[in-house]
C-alpha cells in the first residue's frame, strides 16, 4: 500500500510539472543562441535550402571595410558613436542634393523640393548599422599586413600610373569597364549592390550588377580546373553544409583583389564564402581570403543581405559610349609631342 502511494504522488508531481510547463510556455533557448540558428531555409522542389531571390547588400553600404583603430576588437558601435554615423549619413544626405544638378538630370528625377535626395536607383543609402567594419577577422578588423612581395608590387604599379608614359594597362580593371573582380562585385557600395541567385538541380547561379558579373557554381564535387585555366572570376565549386552554402574559389588571375580597384590580390588567391538564409528577408553572407603572396594572413568580411526581388537588376553599360580612357590616352600623347 505504501508502495502504491508514492507512485501516485510521484505521477501527481509529474503531471504538475507538466502543466507548469505548459502554462509558461515553450522552453527559451539556450543562452546565445539565435534566431539564425533556429530559422530553417525553405527548400528548393530537388530539396536543397532555397536562397534564390534578389539579395542586394545596399543594407551594408554606410560599414567601411576596416574598423578604426580606435575601436580595437569591438565591432558594435556605442550610443555615441552610432549617432556619429547617423549624423554622417545626414550629411551625405545633404552633399548627394547638393551634388545632384536639378537643372540638367542625366536621370529621371521627379519631383523634386522638400529636401529631397537623388533618385535611389543612383545613391543607395541605407539606414545607418552599428556594425563598425565589413572586417571581422582577424580581431581588429582591418587588412593584414602585406607581404614584402606585394609591398613591391604595389609600388611599381603606383609609380607606373605617376609616370609621363601611362599605358591603358596602368588603369585598373574597374576603370577599364572590365570587371571589379569576385570581392569587388559583391562588396556594398554606393550604387549598383544588387546580387541575384538562381539555382538548378546541381548549380547555383550568381548574378552582380555590378559591371553585370556572372559566376555559375557547380554543386556535384568535381575538382577544380588545371593551373593554367585562369580569369577574372576565378574558378567556383560549391557544396552544402546543413543550410549554408559554401562556394571555394581559385584560379584567379593576379589583376583582381579586395575593394572598389580590384587590384592588389596574386593569382594564389582562394576565396571561400557562406551564404546562410536566417529568415526569409535576410541572408548572412561571409567570404574569407586566402592569400599568402600578398597577406601575412587570412581575413574575412561578413555582412547581411536584404531580400528585395522589386530591386531593378539593369545592364550595367560601362563601355558603351565612354570615351573617358581614350580621351586620358589621346592628351597623354598630344603632352609626349608637344615636349
Amino acid at each position: 500500500m505504501r508502495q502504491f502511494s508514492a507512485t501516485v504522488s510521484a505521477a501527481f508531481a509529474l503531471v504538475c510539472l507538466v502543466l507548469v510547463a505548459h502554462a509558461q510556455g515553450p522552453a527559451s533557448p539556450p543562452a546565445g543562441r539565435s534566431s539564425r540558428q533556429t530559422y530553417h531555409a525553405p527548400r528548393t522542389p530537388w530539396s536543397d535550402p532555397d536562397l534564390e531571390g534578389t539579395w542586394p547588400g545596399s543594407v551594408a553600404s554606410g560599414i567601411p571595410l576596416q574598423r578604426a583603430e580606435s575601436l580595437g576588437t569591438r565591432n558594435t558601435l556605442n550610443d555615441a558613436e552610432f549617432a556619429e554615423r547617423l549624423a554622417q549619413a545626414e550629411r551625405q544626405k545633404d552633399q548627394d542634393v547638393a551634388d545632384f544638378d536639378f537643372d540638367h538630370p542625366s536621370i529621371p528625377f521627379g519631383q523634386v523640393g522638400g529636401g529631397q535626395s537623388p533618385p535611389q536607383h543612383w545613391f543607395e543609402r541605407a539606414a545607418p548599422q552599428r556594425q563598425a567594419s565589413l572586417i571581422v577577422d582577424p580581431p581588429n578588423g582591418r587588412l593584414p599586413a602585406m607581404t614584402p612581395a606585394a609591398q613591391q608590387r604595389v609600388a611599381e604599379r603606383r609609380a607606373r600610373e605617376g609616370s609621363d608614359s601611362a599605358s591603358y594597362t596602368d588603369f585598373t580593371l574597374t576603370e577599364r569597364c572590365i570587371t571589379r573582380g569576385l570581392i569587388g562585385s559583391v562588396l556594398p557600395g554606393g550604387y549598383n549592390n544588387g546580387n541575384r541567385i538562381v539555382q538548378s538541380p546541381g548549380y547555383v547561379t550568381f548574378v552582380n550588377k555590378m559591371i553585370h558579373e556572372a559566376r555559375i557554381v557547380p554543386l556535384d564535387g568535381r575538382p577544380h580546373r588545371g593551373p593554367a585555366i585562369r580569369s577574372y572570376l576565378g574558378d567556383s565549386r560549391g557544396r552544402w553544409e546543413g543550410d549554408t552554402l559554401v562556394v571555394e574559389t581559385t584560379n584567379f588571375l593576379d589583376r583582381t583583389g579586395v575593394g572598389m580597384s580590384g587590384t592588389g590580390a596574386s593569382d594564389a588567391m582562394k576565396v571561400t564564402e557562406r551564404f546562410t538564409r536566417t529568415s526569409d528577408t535576410n541572408l548572412n553572407y561571409s567570404l574569407t581570403v586566402d592569400d599568402p603572396m600578398t597577406w601575412t594572413m587570412p581575413f574575412t568580411i561578413r555582412f547581411d543581405l536584404g531580400r528585395d526581388d522589386h530591386y531593378g537588376m539593369f545592364e550595367y553599360a560601362c563601355h558603351e559610349g565612354n570615351y573617358a580612357l581614350p580621351n586620358i590616352m589621346s592628351g597623354q600623347r598630344a603632352q609626349e609631342r608637344s615636349h
